[in-house]
């Protein structure tokens, strides 16, 4: 999943990334999460995140515990990690365009108009993402419909 993502999109597997961070940090060390409940609270297809979690893993953002313990749980450097953090983790290098790939050149950056509006287009982006902790995120504080483990409202039934 490593590669640099060209696309002014992040990816489903970055957007389920985040989910399962907060997911865990909002259970500040209760014990261990399966994969069919961090599926169930993320709205992720298990085999998918199964990959997520993975990469989540390798990064030491997660630890994770096979067999009757088994199970998944946020580490030390997940608790301090950034949006960021858990993007590049899962995605790779974040680039909004393939001029800003660290070791690519363009032949036409000494000229383009539109390269000095990438770089601080890149630089305002990596800014917000680093600031916007995941422990921001999963804090009692934030606004209820932004909850990754919260299940969609119930329709108010009338008589």
């Amino acid at each position: 999943m490593k590669r640099p993502n060209s696309s002014m999109q992040l990816t489903r597997a970055a957007d389920y990334g985040v989910r399962v961070m907060i997911q865990l940090t909002a259970l500040k060390g209760n014990g261990r999460v399966s994969l069919p409940e961090l599926a169930r609270a993320t709205g992720a297809p298990e085999s998918f995140l199964s990959k997520v979690l993975q990469s989540l893993a390798r990064a030491g953002l997660i630890s994770s515990r096979r067999g009757q313990l088994g199970g998944f749980h946020i580490s030390q450097r997940g608790a301090a990690a950034s949006m960021r953090d858990v993007i590049e983790a899962v995605d790779g290098a974040i680039c909004l365009n393939l001029c800003l790939i660290p070791g690519r050149s363009c032949s036409r950056k000494a000229y383009c108009p539109a390269h000095p509006v990438w770089i601080e287009a890149q630089q305002a982006m990596m800014a917000v993402l680093s600031r916007a902790t995941i422990a921001s995120l999963a804090a009692p504080a934030a606004p209820a419909g932004c909850r990754a483990a919260q299940a969609p409202a119930k329709p108010a039934v009338r008589s």
